[in-house]
C-alpha cells in the first residue's frame, strides 16, 4: 500500500491534528499536510512532466518540508532517492546519475553548488531550491488521486556505499516501507495519535523511515529549529512535547546523558529513544536507563532490511526483573517478528548456539536487490536470503549478539564510513605508494578514521595536502583524522595488507601515550 494512500486517510480523521512541526512549533496540520503532497505530486506529475516509477532526488537537510515532499514522490507514483546532504557534490552527483533521477529537490545550502549538474548528468533535468518562487509555484498546482503503485514497485531508493566504495541503491519497495512501518508497531514501541517523534538525525536515513510509522497513526513529526542535534535544543524540545520519541545513533545517546545539564533537565515527556546504526556499549546502555528509566528500545537493521532484522522491544528495557535483564540488553536483541535470522557457514549451513557466523534473515522487509548493479546482487542475495556481511552468534535463549564485522566498515557518529573510498581518493596523490584505513575508537564518535600511508621512495607528503585531496573528493566527515607515514605496511605472504595489525599498532600506541 502506498504511504501517500496511509496519509490520506488519516488526515480523513486526524485533519486538524499537528503533523509536521519546527522546533515548537506546528508547520502543518494533517489536512495542510496531505493538501501539500497533492498539489506536489500534481506539480511532479504535470508541469514537470514526470511518469510513474520516475526517481526524484532529496538533496536536504532536515526541515519542516522533508515529508511534505517526499509524500508528494510518493502520491504521484514516483520514486524518492533521499540524499545524505553531508555529501560532497561529487558524491551528490554519483547518487542523481546512478538513479537516473530526473529532478532534484534541494535546500538552500546545497541547491546553488548542485545547479551545475543539471549540464553535466544527462537525466538530471532540473535542480529545484525549495525555498525559491519556483517551488513555491508548483505548490499552487491542482492536486491529483494518489498513485497505487504495485507492492514490488521501487519507494524509495538508498544509497549506502559498499566495500568497493561505489555507493549502491537499494531498493525499498512499497512492500518493504509497509513492512519495516508494522514492525514498528509490533518489535518496537507502540505509536498513538498525541505521541510525536523529533528528528536530530537525518530524514535521509533510518530515521526518516521511522517517521512513517508515526505518520500512519496520526502523530506529529517534529524536526529541530537547528535541523541537527544539539543537547540543548534536544532537552527543551523533551520539555515541550509530551509523549516524544527519538531515533538516535549510539553516539547520540552517549552525548544526551554524559552532558552536564542531563541531571537538572526534565525528561518526564520522553517516551522511547530508539538507538540503532552502530553497537551500544554495556556500560552505556546501563548508564542511559540510571538517568532516562527504562525508555530504550533497540533495532538491528540494514539498508537492505530497513531497521529490521532484530531487536529488543521497549517492554523488554522496562521488564528490570527479569532472570535474564542483564544478559539480553547487552545484546542486538531477537529476530523481529516477520524475520526469519540465521547464522551460518560459508556455505549456508546453519551454526550451533553459541558458533559465530553470517547473519543472513529474509521476509517482506527485505529489499529485491540493488539498482542496477547484479554483481552486487549476486552476492549479497542468495536464494531469497539477504547475506548481511555481519558476524554474529545466537545464545540459548534466542539471542543474537554481534561479533565483528566482516566488511571493514567504520561507523562515526552512526554513519557508514567504508575505508577503501578513502584510500582510492588518497592513492591518488602521486607521492603514495600504499595506504590503509581502519578505525579507531572515540569517546564521542565511536570511531574516527587514521589512515596509514607508505610514499614513493625519495616522495613526501603533509597531512595538509592530503587534508585537501579529501576536501575535495569525498565528505569531510569521511576525512582522516590522523595520518600515519610508515615506511611500509605490515602483509601477509600474499601481499594482502594486515589491517589487525595496524590496529593493534594504534592500540599500543594509544596505551602508551
Amino acid at each position: 500500500m502506498n504511504q501517500a494512500k496511509v496519509l490520506e486517510n488519516v488526515a480523513t480523521f486526524y485533519g486538524d491534528r499537528p503533523a509536521i512541526s519546527v522546533g515548537t512549533e506546528v508547520y502543518l496540520t494533517y489536512r495542510q499536510f496531505a493538501d501539500r503532497v497533492a498539489r506536489l505530486a500534481g506539480a511532479l506529475r504535470g508541469p514537470l512532466g514526470l511518469a510513474p516509477g520516475d526517481r526524484v532526488g532529496l538533496a536536504m537537510k532536515n526541515c519542516g518540508d522533508y515529508y511534505p515532499i517526499e509524500y508528494g514522490v510518493w502520491h504521484g507514483g514516483l520514486a524518492s532517492v533521499p540524499i545524505n546532504a553531508k555529501l560532497h557534490p561529487r558524491e551528490i552527483a554519483y547518487i542523481l546519475e546512478n538513479s537516473g533521477a530526473r529532478v532534484c529537490l534541494a535546500t538552500a545550502d546545497l541547491a546553488e553548488d548542485l545547479a551545475p549538474l543539471v549540464d553535466e548528468i544527462d537525466t538530471l533535468e532540473q535542480v529545484i531550491d525549495i525555498s525559491s518562487p519556483v517551488f513555491d509555484a508548483l505548490l499552487d498546482t491542482d492536486p491529483i488521486a494518489v498513485a497505487d503503485p504495485a507492492p514490488t514497485d521501487l519507494a524509495w531508493l538508498f544509497y549506502t556505499s559498499g566495500t568497493t566504495g561505489q555507493p549502491k541503491g537499494a531498493m525499498i519497495t512499497h512492500r518493504s516501507l509497509m513492512a519495516c512501518t508494522m514492525n514498528y508497531y509490533a518489535d518496537v514501541d507502540e505509536v498513538t495519535p498525541d505521541a510525536c517523534m523529533i528528528h536530530p538525525a537525518p530524514l535521509s536515513h533510518g530515521a526518516g523511515i521511522y517517521g512513517v510509522a508515526f505518520v500512519a497513526k496520526g502523530a506529529n513529526n517534529v524536526v529541530p529549529a537547528s535541523g541537527g542535534f544539539d543537547v540543548n535544543e534536544t532537552l527543551a524540545l523533551i520539555a515541550h512535547w509530551p509523549r516524544c520519541s527519538f531515533f538516535f545513533a549510539p553516539t547520540m545517546v552517549t552525548r544526551l546523558i554524559t552532558a552536564p545539564q542531563i541531571h537538572d533537565a526534565d525528561t518526564s515527556n520522553l517516551r522511547t529513544i530508539i538507538y540503532g546504526g552502530a553497537p551500544m556499549y554495556y556500560a552505556d546502555t546501563r548508564r542511559a536507563l540510571d538517568i532516562l528509566g527504562p525508555k530504550l528500545a533497540e533495532i538491528y537493521g540494514q539498508g537492505e532490511a530497513p531497521m529490521t532484522i532484530t531487536g529488543l522491544h521497549r517492554r523488554m528495557f522496562a521488564d528490570i526483573d527479569h532472570p535474564l535483564y542483564d544478559h539480553y540488553i547487552g545484546t542486538t536483541g531477537l529476530p523481529r517478528t516477520d524475520v526469519e535470522v540465521r547464522v551460518v557457514d560459508e556455505d549456508g549451513h546453519d551454526l550451533p548456539v553459541g558458533e559465530a557466523g553470517e547473519v543472513i534473515c529474509r521476509g517482506d522487509v527485505v529489499i529485491p536487490g540493488y539498482w542496477r548493479n547484479p554483481e552486487a546482487n549476486a552476492k549479497t542475495f542468495r536464494d531469497g536470503w539477504l547475506w548481511t556481511g555481519d558476524v554474529g552468534a545466537f545464545d540459548e535463549h534466542g539471542f543474537l549478539t554481534l561479533k565483528d564485522r566482516s566488511k571493514d566498515m567504520i561507523i562515526s557518529g552512526g554513519t557508514n564510513i567504508y575505508p577503501r573510498e578513502i584510500e582510492e581518493v588518497l592513492l591518488r596523490h602521486p607521492a603514495i605508494l600504499e595506504c590503509a584505513v581502519i578505525g579507531r575508537p572515540h569517546p564521542d564518535w565511536g570511531e574516527e578514521v587514521v589512515a596509514f600511508i607508505t610514499c614513493h621512495p625519495g616522495e613526501s607528503t603533509s597531512p595538509a595536502e592530503l587534508d585537501q585531496l579529501c576536501l575535495d573528493n569525498i565528505a569531510r566527515f569521511k576525512r582522516p583524522k590522523d595520518y600515519r607515514f610508515m615506511a611500509a605496511l605490515p602483509k601477509n605472504n600474499y601481499g594482502k595488507i594486515l589491517k589487525t595489525d595496524l590496529r593493534m599498532l594504534e592500540q599500543e600506541t594509544a596505551a602508551a601515550s
